[in-house]
């Protein structure tokens, strides 16, 4: 099969970051498309993620760090995907526009091209299969009850469905449970489901993310850590945009870090000490962890921390392309 590369990753993920003016409904701009997946949080204090989805038509929210059902109050609910991002709900400032707050919000176009798609379905409480428009395997699931308080699910091809890939709100390590994904692999069009409440209690509704490898523009694998200084890289086939990553075999945060947050040279923006945010706590940016380098072609660990880069310890990683390795037409893109 012939993979096509995507050379200009931003027409379907973008990071923007903004300071927090404390108005009602702020139009923040900048994405450079109509996302249909939003993901904000603040940067200096400890509020929640908070994630809106252009499926769910009621644009209500959902925290990544709780296990709280989806909030449709008008304080929590979307006021509008724009052509160039998104507007924040009708509330003055609030965890996603406090005054002087800084935040971070990544954004997802779904589009089978960038391989990304979102689901939404109703529970029956039976081993099933559900249609996704992928037109590719999915490398990479999360999936949420909305109705109703549960946890965050996850499917790892490194993992596998025998298995969750560590709930996206916890630090646990993955869980074998064959009710969970019924012990089946996505293919190019269905994945599976089985009988655990979590992914497909009777008449509870739920929303699912999937997304597929795609050359120059996103990877999802595994990789071992070494315990020092000089720690591992990690190829790609691109330059890193934004990166989340998880220890699985021993419990461990799920750590975020983008390329808005770093200077032009790959530095972070704070100073020498790198900042992560994690998806599974409210914590604002922490550091203490060691340094991670984005490179032209992957990423590099650069610290002997036990969360990110642990001697003999596994990890599970998801990453998206600001910009190929090489383009579609064969040019080298620039170096870090």
């Amino acid at each position: 099969m012939a993979y096509t590369t995507i050379d200009k990753p931003s027409d379907y993920f973008n990071t923007v970051i903004y300071t927090g003016n404390g108005a009602a409904a702020r139009g923040i701009t900048g994405v450079g498309f109509q996302p249909d997946w939003v993901w904000v949080k603040d940067r200096s204090v400890g509020y929640p993620h908070i994630t809106w989805d252009s499926v769910r038509t009621n644009k209500a929210s959902l925290c990544t760090n709780t296990t709280a059902a989806e909030v449709t109050t008008t304080a929590r609910t979307l006021t509008s995907f724009d052509s160039d991002g998104f507007t924040t709900p009708n509330v003055t400032g609030d965890i996603f526009n406090d005054s002087g707050t800084a935040f971070v919000s990544w954004n997802w176009k779904e589009t089978a091209t960038a391989g990304f798609d979102i689901v939404s379905f109703t529970g029956n409480g039976s081993a099933r299969t559900i249609s996704h428009s992928l037109s590719a395997i999915p490398k990479f699931m999360i999936i949420k009850k909305r109705s109703n308080a549960s946890g965050w699910g996850t499917y790892h091809v490194a993992i596998g469905a025998g298995s969750d890939a560590c709930p996206l709100n916890s630090t646990a390590v993955p869980e074998a449970d064959t009710t969970f994904w019924n012990n089946t692999t996505p293919t190019s069009s269905v994945f599976s489901v089985g009988t655990n409440n979590t992914y497909n209690q009777n008449g509870e509704t739920y929303i699912c993310y999937l997304f597929a490898d795609k050359q120059g523009y996103s990877k999802f694998g595994s990789h071992t850590g070494n315990g020092n200084a000089d720690g591992t890289f990690v190829y790609t086939g691109f330059k890193p945009a934004f990166v989340m990553f998880k220890k699985t075999s021993a419990t461990g945060n799920w750590f975020t870090l983008d390329n808005k947050r770093f200077s032009a040279n790959g530095v972070f923006q704070g100073g020498g000490d790198q900042k992560y945010l994690h998806a599974n706590t409210s914590n604002n940016d922490q550091g203490g962890y060691g340094n991670t380098d984005i490179l032209s072609n992957g990423f590099k660990f650069r610290g002997s921390d036990g969360d990110l880069n642990g001697s003999g310890a596994t990890y599970i990683y998801m990453a998206f392309a600001e910009n190929p390795f090489v383009t579609s037409t064969g040019v080298p893109a620039t170096a870090k």
